[in-house]
C-alpha cells in the first residue's frame, strides 16, 4: 500500500522494555459504524496471524487497540475519555489508535496518547508495523494513502453474520460530514474478492451477509467496467449457492436512482432481504440544498414509491439530522410531514453535531436547547409510526431466520423477509436455521415471541 509515514524517534521508557521478545496478546476496543468493525476485523486478523492471542480485559494485554469513529461530537468526547482513562491506568502498555478520529484529528489524538502509533482507516493493514515499531522504542504514524483491496482477510462469523466491506469513500460533499475527510477517495473491492469471501463464510456458516460500505451505491466506480451494485448482488447470488441472506448497507438517494430497475430486479431473489437503508436527512428542499444534499424531497418521494411498488412490505429505513444549520421550525415542521407521510418504517434521528473540518461549522448554529426540542417531537413521532407499523403482525405467524444473539440476556435475534427483527428466546441448536413464531408483542423497534418452533 502506497502510504506516506513518519517514524519518530524513541519514545523515552519504551526501548528494550521486552528485549527483543515480542508482545503476544492484544485488547481490542472498536467505536463507530461497520466499516469501523471491519477494519478492526483486519487488524485482528493480521494480529493473530502473526501468533498474538486477544484478551477481553485490557490490562491482560501487551499491546492496545483502539479503533476510532468522528461522526459525533459525543463520540469524539467518550473517545478521547476512555484513552485518557487508559493511559492512566495502563501507562506501560503499547498503543495503536486507528480509524477515522486518526485521519480526522490526528492532533487530538496524538495530544490524547502522544506515544501511541498512529493508523489511518487506509492504512489498517500496517498494524504489525505499528507494534514493531513501538517494539523497537518508536512510533509509527501512517496518516495517507490507498486502502488495499487486492486481497480480504477471511471474515470471522458473529454467530450467523459476516460484515463485508465492498467499498470505501463516497462522490458527495455534505456539509455536516466529516466522514468524508476520513474516508474520501471511492475504492471498491473487485467482485472477485468479494465473491470469494462470501462463498466461503457462508461455508463456513454464515446465514447473513451484511454487505457495507462508506456508500454502497457507489460501488464499482473506480473499477474497470464499472460494475455496480446490482451487479455485485446478482454475482454473489448466481456464484454462491446456500441458504443464505444479503442485507444491503447504505445507499444515498441520488446515487442509487440511476440503476435502481436493475437493482431492485436482483431484489426479487428471496436470498435478499427487502431492506433498504436510504438516508433523507431532511424534509425540507432549502436545507436539502444547505447539507448539500444532491436530491430534492419530490426526487426522494418517487425513490420510495419505486420501491414500495415492487415490494409492498419492504422495510425503508432513513436518517434524518434535525437542528442543521439553516433549519427553520417551518422547515422542520415540513421534515415531520414527510415522516408522517412516507411512515418509514425505521428512522435513525440525530441531532446535528457540530465537526472541525466541515462547511457547517462555520453556519450560525441552531441553539441546542432548539434542536433537543425538535428531536423530541420528532422521536415521540417516529415511535408512534414504528409502533403502528409492527402492531400489524401481532398475532400472526410469521417465519424467520435467527441470526444473532440479542443484546437482551438470553434472548436472540430472528429477521423476517423484510428484516424485521424478532426477539425470541436465546436456543443455541436454533442460531443460523429458520424457525416460526407467533407474534405476541410488538414496540416500535422490534417484535417479541416468548416460544418458537424449527422451521421445515
Amino acid at each position: 500500500m502506497e502510504c506516506a509515514e513518519k517514524v519518530e524517534a524513541e519514545i523515552p521508557g519504551q526501548a528494550g522494555r521486552r528485549a527483543g521478545k515480542p508482545s503476544r496478546t492484544y485488547y481490542l476496543e472498536v467505536y463507530g459504524c461497520s466499516l469501523s468493525e471491519f477494519d478492526a476485523l483486519i487488524m485482528a486478523s493480521r494480529l493473530e496471524e502473526a501468533g498474538y492471542r486477544r484478551v477481553a480485559r485490557p490490562e491482560d494485554a501487551d499491546v492496545i487497540l483502539v479503533n476510532t469513529c468522528a461522526v459525533r461530537l459525543d463520540t469524539e468526547q467518550r473517545i478521547a475519555e476512555r484513552l485518557e482513562k487508559l493511559r492512566l491506568q495502563l501507562p506501560d502498555r503499547k498503543y495503536v489508535v486507528a480509524g477515522c478520529l486518526v485521519k480526522a484529528r490526528p492532533g487530538l489524538v496524538a495530544r490524547l496518547v502522544p506515544e501511541a502509533s498512529l493508523l489511518a482507516p487506509q492504512a489498517v493493514e500496517r498494524v504489525l508495523d505499528a507494534v514493531d515499531a513501538l517494539e523497537s522504542g518508536r512510533r509509527l504514524v501512517v496518516l495517507d494513502g490507498r486502502r488495499d483491496t487486492r486481497s480480504m482477510p477471511q471474515l470471522p462469523i458473529t454467530d450467523a453474520v459476516v460484515t463485508v466491506m465492498i467499498q470505501e469513500g463516497c462522490l458527495g460533499d455534505c456539509s455536516f460530514c466529516i466522514t468524508k475527510v476520513a474516508r474520501r477517495q471511492v475504492r471498491s473491492y473487485s467482485p472477485r474478492v468479494i465473491v470469494e469471501r462470501v462463498r466461503e463464510a457462508v461455508e463456513r456458516g454464515a446465514r447473513e451477509i451484511r454487505l457495507t460500505g462508506t456508500d454502497v451505491a457507489v460501488y464499482g466506480v473506480d473499477l474497470p467496467g464499472k460494475p455496480n451494485l446490482a451487479d455485485l448482488v446478482a454475482a454473489i447470488l448466481e456464484k454462491v449457492e446456500g441458504d443464505y441472506r444479503i442485507r444491503v448497507g447504505m445507499m444515498t438517494p441520488d446515487q442509487v436512482e440511476p440503476y435502481l430497475d436493475s437493482l431492485l430486479d436482483v431484489y426479487k431473489d428471496e436470498r435478499v432481504y427487502k431492506y433498504f437503508h436510504l438516508p433523507v436527512q431532511s424534509g425540507d428542499d432549502e436545507v436539502l440544498k444547505i447539507m448539500k444534499r444532491n436530491y430534492t424531497v419530490s426526487e426522494y418521494k418517487a425513490i420510495h414509491r419505486r420501491i414500495k411498488s415492487r415490494f409492498p412490505d419492504a422495510m425503508i429505513a432513513t436518517d434524518i439530522i434535525v437542528g442543521h444549520p439553516g433549519e427553520t421550525w417551518e422547515a422542520f415542521w415540513n421534515t415531520v410531514r414527510l415522516v408522517e407521510e412516507l411512515r418509514f418504517e425505521k428512522v435513525h434521528l440525530a441531532q446535528y453535531s457540530l465537526r472541525p473540518h466541515t462547511e457547517a461549522a462555520s453556519m450560525e448554529q441552531v441553539p441546542d436547547s432548539v434542536k433537543k426540542e425538535r428531536s423530541r417531537i420528532l422521536g415521540k413521532i417516529v415511535a408512534e409510526i414504528g409502533l403502528e407499523i409492527n402492531r400489524r403482525y401481532v398475532g400472526r405467524r410469521v417465519r424467520a431466520l435467527v441470526t444473532e444473539r440479542s443484546w437482551r440476556e438470553g434472548s436472540m435475534t430472528g429477521r423476517l423477509d423484510n428484516y424485521t427483527p424478532i426477539i425470541l428466546p436465546y436456543e443455541e441448536r436454533a442460531m443460523g436455521r429458520w424457525v416460526y413464531a407467533e407474534v405476541e408483542e410488538a414496540t416500535f423497534f422490534d417484535l417479541r415471541s416468548s416460544r418458537f418452533e424449527p422451521a421445515p
